[in-house]
């Protein structure tokens, strides 16, 4: 008994009514990677050009305000950015530099001033608050070229080393006098404690406004 094989099955047939060939995988991603590289190039771009067209509208809009206030004894008016602090208003607007921006967040005293005679860190009292204020700073001290008996005495005690600190210190340590608080070593570093010298200089800065409050 002979066994017969089955015939191979016909391939199906290619006549032109059959859909065309679908892409290949390579074809797809190649189509697909080209078509999101400019979807993403043109979001890009569409958002850097909408982020400027922001910004210069918002700088526009930016709100500001003239404030007049008195800066070591001269009457000073000036129209400023609501967000101005006090330290960008004197180092920006008026060029009194002696101030300094160590930490610009009230933590080390470098830009301390006195504002109706109270010491305040400058880097965080908005200048559009001190209409009509006093204010004095490190250059407002001396008379004219006779030093405050303070900064003649941080001098004579060598109380500063690199200086980035010393308006500062010198402007915090004439509040600290004029408030009475030097009655002893420990009281004036009790209220001096906001004012940081890196290079260490402590024992020297006390004694300087030690010795000033005692020549009051």
């Amino acid at each position: 008994m002979s066994a017969e094989l089955p015939e191979p099955a016909a391939p199906p047939p290619t006549g032109s009514s059959d859909p065309a060939s679908a892409p290949s995988r390579r074809t797809f991603i190649a189509t697909g990677s080209a078509v999101g590289g400019v979807v993403v190039a043109g979001g890009v771009v569409g958002g850097t050009l909408l982020a400027d067209a922001r910004e210069a509208n918002a700088d526009d809009k930016v709100p500001s305000s003239r404030v007049s206030l008195t800066v070591n004894g001269t009457r000073r008016a000036v129209t400023v950015d609501n967000r101005t602090s006090l330290l960008d208003l004197l180092r920006e607007h008026l060029g009194l530099t002696g101030s300094k921006k160590g930490c610009d967040a009230g933590a080390c005293g470098a830009c301390t001033v006195l504002v109706d005679g109270r010491r305040v860190n400058s880097c965080l009292t908005l200048a559009v608050r001190l209409e009509d204020a006093e204010v004095t700073t490190v250059e407002g001290l001396a008379d004219g070229d006779r030093l405050h008996p303070l900064q003649q005495a941080f001098i004579d005690e060598d109380a500063f080393q690199c200086g980035y600190c010393t308006p500062g210190q010198i402007v915090s340590g004439v509040g600290c006098i004029e408030e009475g608080h030097t009655g002893s070593q420990e009281e004036i570093r009790e209220w001096m404690s906001g004012n940081i010298c890196r290079c260490g200089c402590y024992v020297k800065i006390v004694r300087a406004v030690e010795q000033t409050a005692r020549r009051k």
